[in-house]
């Protein structure tokens, strides 16, 4: 079977209809199918349209961005973070980390970091429409910047995703 690259607009909402993020007004969304860019769910139902096909994708959280993982969730010193004027909710990028680490609890001596996808334990539909499908080239095939995980929205996405590139996941 040959690999291709599919191309697709998008909105994504999330359980309760609010809108995450979407590729209105922007150029579609593309990816290279097998090379894990955009989230497994997600890809799997792409791969089964054609192009000009608009569908609702409905993506649980195991499929997405994975279930939470409380192992993801420690305490640190104050000390060892860049900043000291923190507060809960601000995000730190660490080395040992693909995902942004975000500050869930602040005490006099220490912080709570948590290192789990924002998007953890959410089930996501996507409303797509497929706007291209070829064969992928070998340049399409030479591995990106960094590994995207996927669309998921978010301040972090910068879109960059035309044949795999970085998109700060």
């Amino acid at each position: 079977m040959s690999t291709r690259v599919i191309s697709f607009h998008y909105t994504l909402t999330d359980p309760k209809g609010e809108t995450l993020d979407s590729s209105a007004g922007r150029s579609p969304m593309s990816f290279v199918e097998g090379q894990s860019q955009i989230i497994s769910g997600l890809e799997t139902e792409l791969a089964k349209l054609s192009s000009g096909d608009k569908k609702r994708i409905q993506v649980k959280a195991q499929d997405a961005y994975g279930l939470r993982n409380p192992d993801l969730v420690f305490e640190v010193t104050k000390d060892r973070l860049p900043n000291k004027d923190i507060k809960v909710g601000d995000k730190f990028r660490s080395h040992a980390s693909p995902v942004p680490l975000m500050v869930t609890k602040i005490t006099d001596s220490h912080v709570t970091l948590d290192a789990n996808h924002p998007l953890a334990d959410v089930d996501l539909t996507f409303d797509v429409e497929v706007t291209g499908m070829r064969e992928a080239t070998d340049e399409d095939l030479q591995p990106a910047c960094g590994s995207c995980s996927g669309c998921g929205g978010g301040e972090e996405h910068s879109h960059d995703h035309g044949g795999g590139g970085c998109c700060g996941h």
